[in-house]
């Protein structure tokens, strides 16, 4: 098995910037649902507080919202473990590398 770690890394580096902003779309997305489902509420016709809710989340834009809060959640969560598999990559490397220098050490 050949591993390069500092492709590995680079890539981590790489992808970085990326998984930062698909997080803080993520983030941002969760946290203005709740502003628009506060609005929306807001904006219902008059009934119960039930039916007002039930207005509200079934509204177009709260819809969108939660279509755009799932493509968030999947491009974060698939550069989140691109991301987990280049550092494994550097661990496995880690320990193949411990594992060539004992069999040296033995077989001297």
């Amino acid at each position: 098995m050949q591993i390069d770690p500092e492709k590995a890394i680079n890539y981590v580096i790489e992808q970085s910037p990326k998984f930062a902003e698909a997080k803080a779309n993520r983030r941002y997305l969760e946290e203005y649902k709740k502003t628009l489902l506060a609005q929306l509420f807001q904006e219902a016709p008059s009934g119960t507080v039930a039916d007002r809710e039930a207005w509200a989340r079934a509204h177009k834009s709260y819809q969108l919202v939660l279509e755009g809060l799932k493509d968030a959640v999947k491009v974060e969560s698939e550069l989140e473990w691109r991301m987990k598999a280049a550092l494994t990559k550097v661990e496995v490397w880690r320990s193949l590398e411990a594992s060539h220098r004992f069999i040296d050490q033995v077989t001297k």
